[in-house]
């Protein structure tokens, strides 16, 4: 069965809704999100690398980090702050890339045991505006998020994801 993510961006609506289940337990698919070290390897589209500069994943931490080609090339940074995180439940937290100054949005991630050791990643990222939702869904958002997410699943599996975005 392969693991796709599901995107809603409903019209005239500020929000993108997202869900992806993985073929590991919530704990450690939550772990790769509040984890420096994972997080960096697996966070946006295949062929960038990230640095982190700092990421404190705990109620009132903040995090940035900075993506490039593994080429070189333009650099990418993003920042936010953690506002609530419930161990292996839920990250509430702000994000924001830095070419974009004052589109901040607000991200809620759930994380969810099913059966069979698997789990599903509910989110909602909430825009300022309709017109900055879709500015953020033109940039291909959808298609990193796959991408990351794939990396994810391989990451937690040691295999390649069946998706393979």
């Amino acid at each position: 069965m392969a693991n796709t993510l599901h995107v809603t961006a409903p019209e005239g609506v500020p929000c993108v809704d997202y869900a992806r289940e993985f073929d590991a337990p919530a704990a450690e698919v939550f772990r790769a999100h509040a984890d420096p070290e994972l997080y960096r390897q697996w966070i946006g589209p295949r062929g960038l690398e990230t640095r982190i500069d700092g990421f404190d994943c705990r109620s009132g931490g903040s995090y940035r980090f900075v993506q490039r080609g593994a080429e070189g090339g333009d650099e990418y940074a993003f920042r936010g702050v953690f506002h609530t995180v419930r161990q292996d439940a839920l990250i509430v937290q702000t994000f924001e890339f830095e070419g974009w100054p004052d589109v901040v949005t607000l991200e809620y991630s759930e994380f969810e045991d099913l059966p069979g050791g698997r789990s599903r990643l509910t989110g909602r990222s909430v825009h300022p505006s309709v017109e900055s939702r879709e500015q953020y869904l033109a940039t291909g958002m959808e298609s990193g998020m796959a991408q990351g997410y794939d990396r994810l699943e391989e990451l937690l599996t040691g295999r390649p994801a069946q998706d393979g975005a």
